[in-house]
Protein backbone atom coordinates (compact mmCIF):
# COMPACT_ATOMS: atom_id res chain seq x y z
CA UNK A 1 0.00 0.00 0.00
CA UNK A 2 1.84 3.26 -0.79
CA UNK A 3 1.53 5.37 2.24
CA UNK A 4 -0.47 8.71 0.55
CA UNK A 5 -3.28 6.92 -0.39
CA UNK A 6 -4.65 6.76 3.05
CA UNK A 7 -5.16 10.36 2.39
CA UNK A 8 -7.13 11.52 -0.04
CA UNK A 9 -5.98 15.21 -0.17
CA UNK A 10 -2.39 14.27 -0.86
CA UNK A 11 -1.64 15.46 -4.22
CA UNK A 12 -0.81 12.78 -6.49
CA UNK A 13 2.59 14.84 -7.87
CA UNK A 14 4.61 16.44 -5.19
CA UNK A 15 7.86 18.31 -6.81
CA UNK A 16 10.01 20.38 -4.33
CA UNK A 17 12.93 22.26 -5.66
CA UNK A 18 13.76 20.30 -8.52
CA UNK A 19 17.21 21.13 -11.07
CA UNK A 20 18.49 18.67 -13.44
CA UNK A 21 21.47 19.60 -16.03
CA UNK A 22 22.78 17.66 -18.77
CA UNK A 23 26.13 18.65 -18.56
CA UNK A 24 26.61 22.43 -19.13
CA UNK A 25 22.55 22.82 -20.22
CA UNK A 26 20.17 23.16 -17.44
CA UNK A 27 17.08 21.35 -17.85
CA UNK A 28 15.44 22.59 -14.85
CA UNK A 29 16.35 24.81 -11.78
CA UNK A 30 14.42 25.45 -8.76
CA UNK A 31 11.13 23.49 -10.16
CA UNK A 32 8.45 22.89 -7.20
CA UNK A 33 5.02 21.45 -8.66
CA UNK A 34 1.48 19.73 -7.49
CA UNK A 35 -0.88 18.37 -9.28
CA UNK A 36 -3.99 17.64 -6.58
CA UNK A 37 -5.85 14.47 -6.93
CA UNK A 38 -8.63 14.79 -9.79
CA UNK A 39 -7.38 17.72 -11.55
CA UNK A 40 -6.18 18.45 -15.22
CA UNK A 41 -2.96 20.30 -15.30
CA UNK A 42 -1.78 21.66 -18.86
CA UNK A 43 1.94 22.16 -19.25
CA UNK A 44 2.61 24.74 -20.86
CA UNK A 45 5.83 25.76 -22.73
CA UNK A 46 8.11 26.24 -26.10
CA UNK A 47 10.23 23.47 -27.35
CA UNK A 48 13.20 22.90 -25.02
CA UNK A 49 11.78 24.74 -22.16
CA UNK A 50 11.99 21.19 -20.10
CA UNK A 51 8.41 19.85 -20.06
CA UNK A 52 9.84 16.33 -21.24
CA UNK A 53 12.14 16.40 -19.13
CA UNK A 54 10.35 16.94 -15.93
CA UNK A 55 8.09 14.60 -16.83
CA UNK A 56 10.54 12.04 -17.17
CA UNK A 57 11.27 13.07 -13.70
CA UNK A 58 7.76 12.21 -13.14
CA UNK A 59 7.79 8.46 -14.71
CA UNK A 60 11.10 7.57 -12.70
CA UNK A 61 13.00 7.77 -16.07
CA UNK A 62 15.53 10.62 -14.45
CA UNK A 63 17.18 10.74 -10.66
CA UNK A 64 16.62 13.99 -8.93
CA UNK A 65 19.95 15.63 -9.27
CA UNK A 66 18.89 18.26 -6.30
CA UNK A 67 15.23 18.22 -4.59
CA UNK A 68 13.16 15.85 -4.60
CA UNK A 69 9.77 14.22 -6.62
CA UNK A 70 7.03 12.15 -5.16
CA UNK A 71 4.59 10.62 -7.25
CA UNK A 72 1.55 9.00 -5.45
CA UNK A 73 3.60 9.81 -2.29
CA UNK A 74 6.80 7.89 -3.11
CA UNK A 75 9.78 8.50 -5.56
CA UNK A 76 9.71 7.20 -8.62
CA UNK A 77 12.90 5.63 -9.28
CA UNK A 78 12.79 3.97 -6.00
CA UNK A 79 9.19 2.08 -6.47
CA UNK A 80 8.63 2.37 -9.81
CA UNK A 81 6.20 -0.52 -9.76
CA UNK A 82 3.97 0.96 -7.41
CA UNK A 83 3.84 4.05 -9.55
CA UNK A 84 4.01 2.88 -13.13
CA UNK A 85 1.05 0.57 -12.46
CA UNK A 86 -0.96 3.22 -11.90
CA UNK A 87 0.02 5.47 -14.48
CA UNK A 88 -1.14 5.79 -18.35
CA UNK A 89 1.61 7.10 -20.28
CA UNK A 90 1.38 8.51 -24.47
CA UNK A 91 5.26 9.94 -25.51
CA UNK A 92 5.82 12.41 -27.71
CA UNK A 93 7.90 9.80 -29.95
CA UNK A 94 4.64 7.01 -29.87
CA UNK A 95 7.68 4.37 -30.78
CA UNK A 96 5.93 0.64 -30.76
CA UNK A 97 7.72 -2.38 -32.05
CA UNK A 98 6.91 -1.34 -35.86
CA UNK A 99 6.55 -5.71 -36.64
CA UNK A 100 3.76 -6.48 -34.28
CA UNK A 101 -0.25 -6.04 -34.91
CA UNK A 102 -2.23 -3.90 -33.04
CA UNK A 103 -4.20 -6.80 -31.37
CA UNK A 104 -0.35 -8.07 -30.57
CA UNK A 105 0.88 -4.99 -28.91
CA UNK A 106 -2.09 -4.84 -26.98
CA UNK A 107 -1.93 -8.80 -25.89
CA UNK A 108 1.87 -7.67 -24.96
CA UNK A 109 0.85 -4.28 -23.12
CA UNK A 110 -1.76 -6.75 -20.90
CA UNK A 111 0.97 -8.71 -19.33
CA UNK A 112 2.61 -5.06 -17.19
CA UNK A 113 -1.14 -3.70 -16.16
CA UNK A 114 -2.76 -6.44 -13.32
CA UNK A 115 -5.91 -3.80 -14.12
CA UNK A 116 -6.16 -4.13 -17.73
CA UNK A 117 -9.75 -3.76 -19.06
CA UNK A 118 -9.72 -6.17 -21.97
CA UNK A 119 -13.37 -5.07 -22.40
CA UNK A 120 -12.73 -1.51 -22.00
CA UNK A 121 -9.64 -1.93 -24.82
CA UNK A 122 -12.01 -3.33 -27.28
CA UNK A 123 -14.39 -0.94 -26.85
CA UNK A 124 -11.41 1.64 -27.63
CA UNK A 125 -10.40 -0.13 -30.47
CA UNK A 126 -13.78 -0.04 -32.23
CA UNK A 127 -13.90 3.72 -31.02
CA UNK A 128 -10.76 4.03 -32.77
CA UNK A 129 -11.12 1.74 -35.98
CA UNK A 130 -7.89 0.15 -35.41
CA UNK A 131 -7.83 -2.92 -37.32
CA UNK A 132 -6.68 -5.58 -34.88
CA UNK A 133 -4.83 -7.26 -37.43
CA UNK A 134 -3.08 -4.06 -39.43
CA UNK A 135 0.64 -4.04 -38.99
CA UNK A 136 2.27 -1.02 -36.53
CA UNK A 137 5.01 -0.33 -39.67
CA UNK A 138 1.79 0.23 -41.52
CA UNK A 139 -0.45 2.60 -39.35
CA UNK A 140 -1.16 5.96 -40.04
CA UNK A 141 0.39 9.10 -37.74
CA UNK A 142 -2.98 9.32 -36.58
CA UNK A 143 -3.98 5.53 -36.21
CA UNK A 144 -0.48 5.16 -34.05
CA UNK A 145 -1.49 8.19 -31.74
CA UNK A 146 -5.11 6.42 -31.55
CA UNK A 147 -3.12 2.92 -30.74
CA UNK A 148 -0.78 4.82 -28.15
CA UNK A 149 -3.52 6.38 -26.84
CA UNK A 150 -5.44 2.81 -26.08
CA UNK A 151 -2.67 1.13 -24.45
CA UNK A 152 -2.29 4.58 -22.00
CA UNK A 153 -6.12 4.12 -20.87
CA UNK A 154 -7.27 0.17 -21.05
CA UNK A 155 -5.68 -0.23 -17.56
CA UNK A 156 -8.14 2.86 -16.64
CA UNK A 157 -4.92 4.72 -14.63
CA UNK A 158 -5.17 6.51 -11.63
CA UNK A 159 -3.03 9.13 -13.33
CA UNK A 160 -2.40 9.91 -16.88
CA UNK A 161 0.32 11.43 -18.39
CA UNK A 162 0.57 12.78 -21.81
CA UNK A 163 3.27 14.59 -23.80
CA UNK A 164 1.95 17.13 -27.10
CA UNK A 165 -0.82 13.82 -27.50
CA UNK A 166 -2.02 15.85 -30.56
CA UNK A 167 1.08 16.87 -31.78
CA UNK A 168 1.63 16.53 -35.91
CA UNK A 169 -1.77 15.22 -35.88
CA UNK A 170 -4.22 16.61 -38.48
CA UNK A 171 -7.87 18.05 -36.81
CA UNK A 172 -9.63 15.24 -37.21
CA UNK A 173 -7.36 12.96 -35.13
CA UNK A 174 -7.33 15.51 -32.84
CA UNK A 175 -10.69 16.30 -32.21
CA UNK A 176 -11.13 12.11 -31.38
CA UNK A 177 -8.00 12.03 -29.55
CA UNK A 178 -9.36 14.75 -27.26
CA UNK A 179 -12.83 13.07 -27.29
CA UNK A 180 -11.31 9.86 -25.37
CA UNK A 181 -9.46 12.16 -23.07
CA UNK A 182 -12.31 14.41 -22.12
CA UNK A 183 -14.40 11.31 -21.42
CA UNK A 184 -11.78 9.63 -19.28
CA UNK A 185 -11.43 12.74 -17.36
CA UNK A 186 -15.62 13.49 -16.75
CA UNK A 187 -16.67 9.58 -16.61
CA UNK A 188 -13.64 9.04 -14.09
CA UNK A 189 -12.31 11.83 -12.72
CA UNK A 190 -8.83 10.86 -13.28
CA UNK A 191 -5.94 12.93 -12.88
CA UNK A 192 -4.60 14.08 -15.85
CA UNK A 193 -1.06 15.89 -16.88
CA UNK A 194 -0.28 16.65 -20.23
CA UNK A 195 1.91 19.17 -22.36
CA UNK A 196 0.95 21.12 -25.22
CA UNK A 197 1.60 24.01 -27.32
CA UNK A 198 -1.59 23.97 -27.74
CA UNK A 199 -3.28 26.52 -26.15
CA UNK A 200 -6.69 26.16 -27.72
CA UNK A 201 -6.21 22.45 -26.29
CA UNK A 202 -5.23 23.32 -22.88
CA UNK A 203 -8.40 25.83 -22.22
CA UNK A 204 -10.58 22.95 -23.60
CA UNK A 205 -9.29 20.54 -20.81
CA UNK A 206 -7.50 21.80 -18.04
CA UNK A 207 -8.66 23.41 -14.81
CA UNK A 208 -4.87 24.07 -13.67
CA UNK A 209 -2.09 24.98 -15.56
CA UNK A 210 1.58 25.30 -15.62
CA UNK A 211 4.19 27.06 -17.72
CA UNK A 212 7.53 26.31 -18.07
CA UNK A 213 10.50 28.45 -19.83
CA UNK A 214 13.97 27.91 -19.58
CA UNK A 215 13.29 25.60 -17.43
CA UNK A 216 11.36 27.14 -14.30
CA UNK A 217 8.11 27.30 -13.12
CA UNK A 218 6.56 30.64 -14.58
CA UNK A 219 3.12 30.48 -13.40
CA UNK A 220 1.10 27.35 -11.25
CA UNK A 221 -2.70 27.79 -10.72
CA UNK A 222 -6.44 27.16 -11.57
CA UNK A 223 -7.22 28.57 -14.63
CA UNK A 224 -9.58 31.14 -13.30
CA UNK A 225 -7.42 31.90 -10.69
CA UNK A 226 -4.75 32.90 -13.23
CA UNK A 227 -7.34 34.30 -15.83
CA UNK A 228 -9.13 36.73 -12.77
CA UNK A 229 -5.26 37.85 -12.54
CA UNK A 230 -4.34 39.24 -15.76
CA UNK A 231 -6.67 42.24 -17.31
CA UNK A 232 -6.14 44.52 -20.13
CA UNK A 233 -7.33 47.96 -19.71
CA UNK A 234 -7.35 50.76 -21.84
CA UNK A 235 -6.78 54.26 -19.99
CA UNK A 236 -7.69 57.78 -20.85
CA UNK A 237 -5.86 60.62 -19.63
CA UNK A 238 -7.25 64.34 -19.11
CA UNK A 239 -3.67 65.47 -21.39
CA UNK A 240 -2.07 63.75 -24.15
CA UNK A 241 1.45 61.70 -22.56
CA UNK A 242 4.39 61.40 -24.10
CA UNK A 243 4.74 58.32 -22.51
CA UNK A 244 2.66 56.10 -21.08
CA UNK A 245 2.06 57.08 -16.91
CA UNK A 246 3.13 54.30 -14.96
CA UNK A 247 0.73 52.03 -13.74
CA UNK A 248 1.04 49.50 -10.76
CA UNK A 249 1.17 45.39 -12.19
CA UNK A 250 2.11 47.03 -16.00
CA UNK A 251 3.40 43.88 -18.01
CA UNK A 252 3.22 45.92 -21.57
CA UNK A 253 1.47 48.54 -23.10
CA UNK A 254 0.89 50.59 -25.83
CA UNK A 255 -0.56 53.45 -27.17
CA UNK A 256 -0.37 57.67 -27.34
CA UNK A 257 -1.69 60.65 -26.73
CA UNK A 258 -4.50 60.58 -24.21
CA UNK A 259 -5.24 56.71 -24.41
CA UNK A 260 -3.09 54.37 -23.39
CA UNK A 261 -3.95 50.20 -23.27
CA UNK A 262 -2.24 48.42 -20.01
CA UNK A 263 -1.50 44.79 -19.91
CA UNK A 264 -1.59 43.98 -16.69
CA UNK A 265 -1.25 41.61 -13.47
CA UNK A 266 -2.94 42.26 -10.22
CA UNK A 267 -6.38 42.06 -8.63
CA UNK A 268 -8.87 43.60 -10.30
CA UNK A 269 -9.66 46.33 -7.33
CA UNK A 270 -6.04 47.01 -7.00
CA UNK A 271 -5.55 47.99 -10.68
CA UNK A 272 -8.92 50.10 -10.36
CA UNK A 273 -7.05 52.17 -7.48
CA UNK A 274 -3.95 51.96 -9.18
CA UNK A 275 -5.49 53.78 -12.49
CA UNK A 276 -7.42 56.68 -10.49
CA UNK A 277 -4.40 57.40 -8.46
CA UNK A 278 -2.92 58.88 -11.91
CA UNK A 279 -6.01 60.47 -12.65
CA UNK A 280 -6.76 58.21 -15.92
CA UNK A 281 -10.52 56.83 -16.55
CA UNK A 282 -10.67 53.57 -17.59
CA UNK A 283 -12.57 53.31 -20.82
CA UNK A 284 -12.57 49.46 -21.61
CA UNK A 285 -11.35 46.49 -19.83
CA UNK A 286 -11.09 42.67 -20.94
CA UNK A 287 -9.89 39.73 -19.89
CA UNK A 288 -6.93 38.07 -21.42
CA UNK A 289 -6.50 34.92 -23.96
CA UNK A 290 -4.39 32.23 -22.95
CA UNK A 291 -2.06 33.33 -25.47
CA UNK A 292 -2.10 36.71 -24.08
CA UNK A 293 -1.17 35.27 -20.63
CA UNK A 294 1.44 33.30 -21.96
CA UNK A 295 2.81 36.25 -23.66
CA UNK A 296 2.98 38.19 -20.51
CA UNK A 297 4.66 35.39 -18.33
CA UNK A 298 7.70 34.95 -21.01
CA UNK A 299 7.46 38.56 -21.23
CA UNK A 300 8.10 38.72 -17.04
CA UNK A 301 10.90 36.32 -17.10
Amino acid sequence: MIESDALGSSPVVDIQRLSRSFGEKRALLDVSLKIPRGSVCGLIGSNGSGKTTLIKHILGSHFAQSGRVRVFGVDPTTHPAEVLGRIGYMSEDRELPLWMRVQEIMNYTQAFFPAWDPAYAEELRRMFDLDPMARISNLSRGQTARTCLLLALAHRPDFLVLDEPSSGLDPIVRRDILAAIVRTITDEGRTVLFSSHLLDEVERLADRIAIVHQGRILLDDELDTIRDSFHRLTLRFKQPQAEAPKLTGTISHKGRGDEWTYHCRGERDHLIEAAKAIQAEIVEETSLSLDDIYACSIHQA
